[in-house]
């Protein structure tokens, strides 16, 4: 599902951020209780996303310890770093949501 989407489009239920994009790079949500199929695929992507960033750190650590690193090494790294941080801001945006919406409280 994608779009804003809520009560008014006649649909009950938490609404997810979902950890990608539509093809213009507006945000994609799914509206449910969290069980559902696309909930369990945005779970699952969540989750090598954030392995992903983990081992992007790993490399960046043995990239910037290298004193022979070129500029174009390290533009390429600052390009990956980028497209990782953006993945986890999402990931970090849709859980502080769902934890609000299940608590009912928000950030402290």
């Amino acid at each position: 599902m994608t779009g804003q989407a809520g009560e008014a489009d006649g649909c009950s239920g938490a609404v997810r951020l979902l950890p990608w994009t539509r093809a213009d790079g507006g945000p994609c949500y799914a509206i449910g209780d969290g069980t559902g199929h696309v909930s369990r695929m945005a779970d699952g992507i969540e989750s090598i996303q954030l392995g992903m960033a983990d081992d992007l750190l790993g490399h960046a650590d043995d990239l910037l310890a290298d004193r022979r690193v070129t500029g174009s090494e390290l533009h390429f790294l600052a390009s990956r770093l980028t497209e990782s941080l953006r993945d986890v801001k999402r990931v970090a945006e849709s859980r502080q949501v769902r934890l609000v919406q299940l608590t009912g409280q928000g950030p402290q």
